[in-house]
C-alpha cells in the first residue's frame, strides 16, 4: 500500500499543479511502455481499447476481473501513476470499486454517468455525484489520494436534455463538490464549449484529443490557452495505429 500511496500522491500533485497534463490512453503493457518511455508522467487505461485488445466490447461487456487483470499488467510494467477507466462502475458499490481498482495498482479512475447495465440509463445529477463521493470517501478512509475523473455524457446525449452543455456544466460542478480531482464532459465540439466548462470549475477539465489531429478546439497550445488541464486520447491512438498499420501491411499483399 505504501507504493500505491506514493503513486497516488504523485498523480494528485500533477492534477493540482496548474499545468496541462497529457495522459496517453493505453490498453496493454506494450502501449504503456511506449508512452512511459516517451516521457509522459502519467497514463490512463481506456475501457474501449482494452475491450478491443481482449476481443470484447466496450459498455461494461467485459468481465471486470479480466479488465482489472489487464490494468494490473499495465501498472506492473511502468513506474508512473496509472488511472483506469471503470465506465459507470460495473454495478459495484463505491467502496468495492475503489478497493479492487487499487489492488490492481491504479491510483485513479474515470467514472461516467451512463449505466450500461441498466440499458443506458443516465444517472441523475446528484446520484452520480453521490457515487463519486462514495469512492472518494473510501479512498480517503484508506489514506490514498485517489484521483477521480468525473465524466458526464450530457453533451454527447443531446437528445436527452433541453440544454446539453448547461446540463454538463451543472454536473461537473457537483462532481467537483463531491471530491473529483478532474472532470470530463465528453464530446465538446469547439473552443467556446471548452472555455465555458473550464470557467465552471476550479479543477482540471479533461478533453479527448487525437494524437495527430488534436481536438476540434485546437492543438496542444490552443487547449492550454483555453485553460484545459488534462488531455487523454480515448480509443483514438489505438484506432490511428490500426489505420496506419493496415495501410503499411497492405503493401505486403
Amino acid at each position: 500500500m505504501t507504493e500505491i500511496s506514493a503513486l497516488a500522491q504523485n498523480l494528485a500533485k500533477q492534477h493540482a499543479s496548474g499545468e496541462l497534463l497529457v495522459m496517453p490512453t493505453v490498453w496493454d503493457a506494450f502501449s504503456a511502455n511506449i508512452a512511459a518511455s516517451a516521457g509522459f508522467a502519467s497514463l490512463t487505461v481506456g475501457s474501449h481499447p482494452v475491450a478491443d485488445a481482449l476481443g470484447s466490447e466496450d459498455g461494461e461487456k467485459m468481465d471486470f476481473a479480466d479488465y482489472l487483470a489487464a490494468v494490473q499488467r499495465i501498472t506492473s510494467s511502468v513506474d508512473v501513476p496509472v488511472s483506469a477507466d471503470v465506465e459507470s462502475g460495473y454495478g459495484l458499490d463505491p467502496k468495492e470499486l475503489f478497493e479492487r481498482v487499487a489492488a490492481a495498482g491504479a491510483v485513479g479512475v474515470n467514472i461516467e454517468d451512463v449505466l450500461h447495465s441498466e440499458g443506458g440509463r443516465v444517472r441523475e445529477r446528484h446520484e452520480h455525484a453521490d457515487y463519486i463521493n462514495g469512492v472518494r470517501q473510501a479512498a480517503d478512509a484508506a489514506g490514498i489520494e485517489f484521483v477521480i475523473n468525473g465524466r458526464t455524457d450530457a453533451v454527447k446525449l443531446a437528445d436527452k436534455f433541453a440544454d446539453p452543455l448547461g446540463e454538463a456544466i451543472e454536473r461537473i460542478k457537483l462532481m467537483e463538490q463531491a471530491g473529483a480531482r478532474s472532470v470530463y464532459p465528453v464530446a465538446l465540439a469547439n473552443a467556446d464549449q471548452v472555455a465555458q466548462v473550464v470557467r465552471a470549475v476550479s479543477i482540471p477539465v479533461n478533453v479527448t484529443a487525437h494524437p495527430v489531429n488534436a481536438h476540434p478546439a485546437g492543438d496542444l497550445a490552443a487547449l492550454r490557452e483555453l485553460g484545459v488541464r488534462r488531455v487523454s486520447f480515448g480509443p483514438l491512438w489505438q484506432m490511428w495505429l490500426a489505420e496506419m498499420s493496415g495501410k503499411q501491411l497492405g503493401a505486403w499483399l
